[in-house]
């Protein structure tokens, strides 16, 4: 199975999973559950939510303890939530942003989450232990499911 078939596999799960669902933690829970699962090159899988003004909180998330907090100031998360467009870092050692909460890290994605009127929620970030793990494949799917529950936001 190719990277966009298993894309459009995961996403119709979770489309179905959620469906019924109005807990925004709960969708995000089932949410980082079946893209960590779904793939082999995924070593951390998970949601930095917008709790305060100009900062993310952990969490729901599948893998090793992520950090608690990241301002909207600092990291690949932080980038993400600030410029609202999505970073693909191929080398994290490349990236002088890069805040180091896990030190397997090698490749990273961050996509924010924003509803129809343009409220920043969260950013799904997904980790690799291998450099340079994600291709365009990965792009397109994680913003696929970023707008999924964007959509669903209330």
């Amino acid at each position: 199975m190719t990277r966009q078939e298993q894309y459009r596999d995961v996403l119709s799960k979770i489309e179905s999973l959620i469906e019924d669902e109005t807990d925004w933690i709960s969708m995000l829970s089932t949410t980082a559950c079946e893209l960590h699962h779904a793939f082999d090159h995924f070593h951390w899988t998970g949601f930095y939510r917008v709790t305060s003004k100009e900062m993310l909180s952990v969490g729901p998330y599948q893998g090793g303890h992520g950090c608690l907090r990241i301002p909207f100031s600092r990291g690949v998360c932080g980038r993400a939530a600030r410029t609202r467009l999505v970073q693909w870092v191929r080398d994290i050692d490349a990236d002088s942003d890069h805040i180091a909460c896990s030190s397997t890290t090698r490749s990273e994605v961050v996509v924010p989450i924003v509803t129809e009127d343009d409220t920043l929620l969260a950013v799904l970030d997904v980790d690799s232990e291998e450099p340079d793990a994600f291709e365009q494949a990965d792009i397109d799917g994680l913003m696929a499911v970023a707008a999924l529950l964007g959509g669903r936001a209330r």
